[in-house]
């Protein structure tokens, strides 16, 4: 059976998604981009992006009932692959060791103008 997780501390979904889905201890939480949830403004600059999306990820996962700990897969989408460096500096800010399996997506475009989205499957810890 899968559970709808919802949040108002990441931002509303832009489209008929869920921000997360849990089915069992599994948790598949859907691209977060760099959306202010208080605001709905883009954050400005890709670092303040990869920040904001990280933040938010992390709003679903504890929603969940889990954490960025518990992630076992990242999968991250650049609009521009040189900044790849600039994200394995911060992610290690959200995700602690040991770090998810992960995937680094170059991509034309994201929703909203974004430069960056991260998305993450995370497995609740047993109670």
């Amino acid at each position: 059976m899968k559970h709808v997780i919802s949040t108002p501390s990441a931002p509303a979904a832009l489209g008929p998604y869920s921000q997360a889905i849990r089915a069992g201890d599994t948790v598949y939480l859907s691209g977060q981009i760099g959306l202010d949830p208080a605001t709905g403004l883009m954050a400005e600059g890709f670092e303040a992006q990869v920040h904001q999306a990280f933040s938010n990820l992390a709003a679903v996962a504890a929603a969940a009932g889990a954490s960025l700990a518990d992630a076992t897969k990242l999968t991250l989408f650049l609009t521009d692959l040189a900044q790849f460096a600039k994200v394995n500096d911060i992610m290690p800010t959200y995700v602690p060791a040991p770090f998810p399996a992960r995937s680094t997506i170059g991509v034309a475009s994201l929703p909203k103008g974004a430069v960056f989205e991260v998305e993450a499957i995370v497995v609740r810890a047993a109670a």
